[in-house]
């Protein structure tokens, strides 16, 4: 029994995606934060506690705005907030970039149907999100927040490609489960 658990283990890891880093652990307690972001180039407050009142959140972290995988990302992420809405999610990107930039970046990548926020160095820290090459800026890691302010889904990978079809996918059986 245990060698075929090892087995098992053994497998899932081999096909599991390369890791960007360590994150935090599905069931860990999402920590809350404050900070400013833009949502259609209007800046305003972010506080993850009342969002976690509307529902699960999605919360990406990505390293820049305006680099080719982030602008990627977030395109993607704009072409599926539709569906995040419809299994009762809201999509949040954040990286360390300065609000204005992020409130550029919100009409012209994000399309104006996410907010992105910027993420200060306690919140990347938090999150266990830390950048190694550059410890000023977040690796690409894609939470799922369930309401109850307890991690229900980690993707940590630097390539974007499979960050919105696997959060949307884990989102949309937290909404089955209920």
């Amino acid at each position: 029994m245990k060698l075929c658990l090892s087995l098992i283990a053994a497998t899932a890891l081999a096909f599991a995606p390369a890791a960007a880093n360590a994150a935090l652990a599905v069931g860990a307690k999402a920590p809350d934060f404050t900070t400013r972001g833009a949502l259609a180039g209007k800046v305003r407050q972010i506080h993850l506690a009342d969002e976690l009142k509307k529902g699960p959140v999605v919360l990406y972290f990505f390293p820049a705005a305006f680099t080719p995988g982030c602008t990627a990302e977030a395109r993607e992420f704009a072409d599926a907030t539709d569906a995040f809405k419809k299994a009762g999610a809201t999509v949040i990107g954040m990286s360390a970039d300065p609000v204005d930039k992020l409130a550029k970046f919100s009409v012209e990548e994000c399309r104006n149907k996410f907010t992105v926020a910027s993420a200060g160095p306690a919140v990347i820290s938090g999150y266990d999100v830390v950048l190694p090459q550059r410890t000023t800026l977040s690796n690409r890691t894609s939470y799922v927040i369930a309401p109850t302010g307890r991690i229900a889904y980690v993707h940590s990978e630097m390539s974007y490609a499979a960050h919105v079809k696997n959060t949307l996918a884990a989102v949309q059986a937290m909404k089955k489960g209920k």
